[in-house]
């Protein structure tokens, strides 16, 4: 799916009732495998018709499995169309950022749920709210091996992951980088190198930099 963003999305379901507790998009386009992906929470660019969509579905694709427990399903946006791309009845390695993220002990409660216990008596059936932007940022391994292809694609290399917390979403970005060792010059030249597809759309993109 070319030009698509990608959604990833942890939520609890005890057979009845389903809570989404993270909405994370992620920076990187659809392709990338989402353990290389940065990503951020909640959503910086997805319109809130969108948000209902992708809740919506969530919470449809997790009752018609019969999920009890934790599910993770990765969403696409492309053209304002959302598709699903997976969806997997299980926890997700997300789930340690977003509990960190929403102050919600993700495992504990589901296990809670798997034990019998609902999502009411446990009062967790609206989406966690924050007034903090948290930003995923993965720890890459090419500094290490000298001439290693560092072109991402759908198969994961990361090694670690870092989480950039702030005000704002460029406050958390770059927290995150930081993080993850990556120092942003504040000054300098930039050189851009990319295929023939992808000029034309990151001509605005340059114009603001």
């Amino acid at each position: 799916m070319q030009h698509a963003v990608e959604i990833d999305v942890d939520a609890i379901s005890d057979g009845k009732d389903v809570c989404v507790v993270g909405i994370m998009e992620h920076i990187e386009e659809a392709g990338v495998h989402s353990g290389d992906s940065a990503c951020i929470l909640p959503p910086k660019s997805i319109d809130k018709d969108k948000i209902r969509d992708i809740i919506t579905a969530t919470k449809a694709l997790a009752l018609e499995l019969n999920v009890i427990g934790l599910i993770n399903i990765q969403f696409a946006i492309q053209e304002d169309r959302l598709y699903v791309l997976e969806v997997n009845p299980r926890a997700s390695r997300t789930v340690p950022f977003v509990s960190k993220a929403v102050s919600v002990p993700l495992a504990k409660i589901a296990t809670q749920v798997i034990m019998g216990k609902s999502l009411r008596e446990l009062n967790l059936l609206e989406t966690p709210r924050t007034d903090l932007y948290f930003v995923k940022e993965v720890v890459l391994p090419f500094k290490k091996f000298a001439g290693d292809d560092t072109i991402l694609g759908p198969e994961m290399r990361s090694t670690g992951e870092v989480m950039g917390i702030g005000k704002n979403p460029a406050e958390a970005f770059y927290k995150a980088q930081e993080g993850s060792g990556h120092q942003l010059p504040l000054s300098g030249s930039i050189f851009i190198s990319v295929n023939d597809e992808s000029k034309l759309p990151l001509v605005e993109l340059v114009k603001q930099v």
